[in-house]
């Protein structure tokens, strides 16, 4: 559509210089509305001041210079003063065989850069679940939409594998284990030590409330609790490099590596490089040194570090504690730094939860500060939280939906589905195994992904699984459909002799020619939802022109071609975008 546009923009531009003397910059061309006969329309009102005449007679001298001297105009009418353009069906015919002809869908942009993408960052005391499970579908579809528009991307995570939560998994594990391990349980690492977190979570209110029964307040029962006291000295062990704390640390995190890597698999996302929160806590250490001598920071009484944001909105935020140990914030920036020394990008993503907008505006304001230029190529993809029907999720309780449950449910469900429906006889066992974690996992990630991210949702697992409406497996239907006709065909695909075009047909060409601008569009939002609802959109449209019109079965086999040129054209659209929201295209379902 951006060729057409630019071309009926310059010949608008003559066409109000001849009759009116207007020079005029751009043009706001907006679609005809769907009651008016006509393809865009040009509103003249801006003009009226020197044509010196009413908005009708205004609109249709312009309308008949542009059908006299515009090749791209067929026909117009005016609605008093919007003037509705015919755009000549041979450019409709024009583009979609060009478009078929094309090796890309998507023009990529003239000044490429590097782009970091960081999403997932788990901690490793539990599984993944559900929260992860969008976090790594965004990360990884924006990771696939700057690449679509040309941009060299990276794709990282900051795996939080120190800290007070990670040794309460480890005293678990000491004090009722057993010696238990994934091979001896036949549980995966994550999930072997994500039970151990549950289960000292178990213990610790027990204690608590023991402690308060015999007299103790609250807050002495929750810091004097035998178990929170082994957690903390563990952790002082651990941060003293201990040797038995650390074989324990180890051999538990390399338990959830496995288990993290698995699940990473079954969804289709992974890594160029992982950062550990055990390495780069220190980093930022070195950045405190750096901004006290610019005196970007401050230095209190008790040895602590701190910076004074009040006068750019914010707070003050320590960097330092008086014990001279970081926070979060120093590890932030010292990774942030470290990445860019890493990558050469100009641009580094984090997909974070918005519970953290706040945290994103400080970071990305010292960095500024202490004078860093790429800092403003440091951008916080802010998501919402995701929702049960049954309500908010709750790890230490044990309440989360994990993912691997999640998605071995969603498979399971597409093979109910397909059974019901006799989609998948005649198939192998190996084909319909492939074909429901396909259309599980494309129902997953798309009733995910067509949520505007910055919202929060609720994911509703029976909802996402339907082969109608606005799902994955209706579009993947869709997809499937198309190809089978094509491989129906006795002819092949063409635009040669068409001598007419339906208006259907240039809607759906309409539809197809919009799929460039939306990837950009996404792209720089940030928005995988703009195109999946861009797909599901292009998909209903396509629908509507089957259910009305034979694509194989007419009396003029250049109909035939011509209706398999616009069916192969959509299959490719539709498989391009599900691609970019790391959806499988079957070939068949």
């Amino acid at each position: 559509m951006e060729a057409l546009i630019s071309q009926l923009t310059k010949d608008a531009q003559n066409v109000l210089k001849t009759l009116y003397d207007i020079e005029v910059g751009t043009i706001d061309w907006q679609n005809t509305r769907k009651d008016f006969e006509g393809d865009l329309t040009l509103v003249v009102f801006p003009y009226l001041k020197q044509s010196k005449k009413n908005p009708v007679l205004t609109a249709t001298e312009v309308g008949e210079s542009l059908l006299e001297n515009s090749t791209l105009v067929a026909g117009f009418n005016v609605v008093k003063g919007f003037l509705n353009l015919v755009i000549d069906k041979q450019w409709w015919i024009n583009a979609i065989r060009d478009a078929n002809g094309s090796t890309s869908l998507v023009v990529q942009i003239d000044s490429p850069h590097g782009v970091m993408v960081e999403y997932s960052s788990p901690n490793t005391n539990k599984p993944l679940h559900l929260g992860h499970i969008r976090n790594c579908l965004l990360g990884w579809s924006v990771g696939n939409l700057q690449q679509a528009i040309g941009h060299d991307v990276s794709r990282v995570q900051i795996i939080n594998d120190r800290g007070i939560h990670i040794c309460k998994s480890m005293v678990a594990w000491l004090r009722f284990a057993n010696g238990e391990t994934p091979e001896s349980s036949g549980l995966k690492g994550d999930h072997l030590v994500g039970k151990y977190y549950v289960l000292f979570d178990q213990h610790y209110r027990t204690q608590i409330a023991e402690a308060i029964e015999n007299g103790a307040d609250e807050e002495t029962a929750k810091k004097d609790a035998p178990i929170m006291v082994e957690a903390r000295e563990m952790l002082i062990r651990w941060e003293q490099n201990d040797p038995e704390v650390m074989d324990l640390w180890n051999t538990m995190n390399g338990w959830v590596y496995e288990g993290f890597n698995e699940t990473y698999r079954s969804m289709g996302v992974s890594f160029d490089k992982n950062y550990y929160e055990s390495n780069t806590y220190k980093l930022g250490k070195t950045l405190v040194k750096e901004g006290l001598k610019k005196g970007v920071f401050s230095r209190e009484d008790d040895g602590s570090v701190w910076i004074d944001l009040t006068d750019d909105g914010l707070d003050k935020k320590i960097l330092l504690r008086s014990d001279g140990t970081s926070v979060y914030m120093t590890q932030d920036m010292g990774t942030a730094v470290q990445r860019f020394e890493d990558y050469d990008i100009a641009q580094l993503i984090y997909t974070v939860g918005n519970e953290q907008d706040y945290h994103f505006k400080v970071l990305f304001k010292i960095l500024e500060k202490l004078g860093y230029e790429w800092s403003d190529g440091l951008f916080h993809l802010s998501y919402g939280m995701v929702d049960l029907p049954s309500g908010k999720m709750k790890s230490r309780e044990g309440t989360v939906v994990d993912a691997d449950d999640l998605i071995e449910k969603m498979t399971k469900s597409a093979a109910e589905v397909s059974a019901s429906l006799g989609k998948t006889d005649g198939m192998s066992e190996t084909e319909k195994q492939t074909l429901h974690r396909q259309i599980g996992l494309g129902a997953l990630k798309y009733y995910i992904l067509k949520v505007d991210p910055r919202k929060r949702m609720t994911f509703n697992p029976e909802e996402s699984i339907d082969l109608h409406g606005n799902t994955g497996p209706f579009i993947q239907y869709t997809h499937a459909r198309i190809k089978s006709l094509l491989r129906k065909a006795n002819i092949a695909s063409s635009a040669d002799n068409v001598k007419s075009v339906l208006p259907e047909e240039v809607e759906l060409i309409k539809t197809l020619l919009r799929y460039a601008q939306t990837v950009h569009q996404a792209a720089n939002e940030m928005s995988p939802a703009l195109i999946a609802n861009y797909v599901y959109e292009l998909v209903k449209t396509y629908n509507g022109y089957y259910q009305s019109h034979s694509i194989l079965h007419n009396d003029d086999d250049s109909v035939t071609s011509w209706r398999l040129l616009l069916s192969e054209q959509t299959a490719r659209v539709i498989a391009d975008g599900l691609h970019l929201l790391g959806i499988d295209a079957p070939e068949q379902m």
